[in-house]
């Protein structure tokens, strides 16, 4: 039998207040902790368990022409108090140098 799950007003209530990934992630630009910008957030990947795993940066490029995405683990990120997200110790090299992601 398949395990249903019914929709309750519980469920509904119970976050009120929290991060979109559309308003708050996607889209901004990643810096080093050198303030450096080394790319941009395109897209969180959310695994099978529901637990989010990457983040996937686009890297190089100009006006999106040549840049490639690296899928990094988003406890990597932190948002700074000033609302930038940083990647202490990246560098666009170092992104460069990582595999390419691609969506299977």
């Amino acid at each position: 039998m398949n395990n249903i799950v019914r929709l309750t007003l519980d469920a509904l209530t119970g976050v009120t207040v929290g991060i979109s990934a559309k308003e708050d992630i996607l889209g901004k630009d990643v810096y080093n902790d050198q303030s450096e910008k080394v790319g941009v957030i395109e897209d969180i990947l959310i695994a099978p368990d529901d637990k989010t795993t990457y983040g996937i940066v686009g890297v190089g490029g100009f006006l999106g022409i040549g840049r490639r995405s690296v899928a990094v683990p988003v406890d990597f990120f932190q948002e700074n108090s000033d609302g930038q997200w940083i990647l202490y110790g990246a560098t666009k090299d170092l992104l460069k140098q990582a595999p390419e992601f691609s969506y299977s």
